[in-house]
């Protein structure tokens, strides 16, 4: 039983480790980034290091990653969080300085270019989520409307952030970023399906 548990364990961690190195490796790689300044490669792979890590998120708040304590589980996903922020912010960052005029077209929604809303609308739901979590204290928000704001907040990132990164024609693998991108969504919608049966349970809970 232990052995099997074990076993589970580290081909879990080796498929997660796996989903998150691989697209970054084949990125890194691509042939696409030759002759491009440093900057520009600055601000693609903190793409797409924060695409893996809305992999990560829902894992730890589901407390599906074996070894790591709800209680743990719960304080990584805050400072993953704060990680996820710091890579959205570098990467907007590192393009501006590669070209203005393209990110102020694409704050403004006026961007020719379709992903380029769908990755604004994404990242302003990362600052939103951010923030309501840091001022969740000072605005006394109920756990229910709590959960329920921070749980909307992660479905647009998630869905905004992987029709972003599958419109794009850039330095990610076809496959690799596929394979991200769905194991993204799956991650996602279970830990949504699971917290709302949770939330159902307990409201049935006092009736029986």
């Amino acid at each position: 039983m232990i052995g099997a548990r074990l076993v589970r364990a580290v081909l879990s961690w080796t498929a997660l480790v796996a989903a998150l190195a691989v697209p970054v490796m084949v990125a890194a790689m691509s042939p696409l980034l030759a002759w491009r300044a440093p900057v520009y490669i600055v601000a693609g792979l903190a793409g797409v290091l924060a695409l893996g890590l809305l992999l990560v998120q829902p894992l730890l708040a589901g407390g599906y990653l074996p070894g790591v304590p709800a209680r743990s589980g719960r304080l990584l996903h805050g400072w993953v969080g704060v990680v996820l922020v710091s890579m959205v912010v570098i990467h907007v960052g590192a393009l501006w300085l590669t070209s203005p005029p393209d990110v102020i077209d694409a704050l403004l929604f006026e961007s020719p270019t379709p992903f380029s809303a769908w990755g604004v609308v994404a990242m302003w739901a990362v600052f939103a989520a951010a923030l309501v979590a840091a001022l969740r204290r000072r605005l006394r928000l109920r756990p229910v409307l709590w959960r329920r704001c921070h749980m909307t907040l992660a479905v647009v990132i998630v869905v905004g952030s992987v029709v972003h990164a599958m419109l794009i024609e850039g330095t990610m693998g076809t496959v690799s970023k596929a394979v991200l991108c769905v194991v993204v969504l799956v991650a996602a919608a279970k830990v949504v399906v699971d917290k709302a049966r949770q939330q159902q349970t307990r409201r049935l809970r006092p009736n029986t």
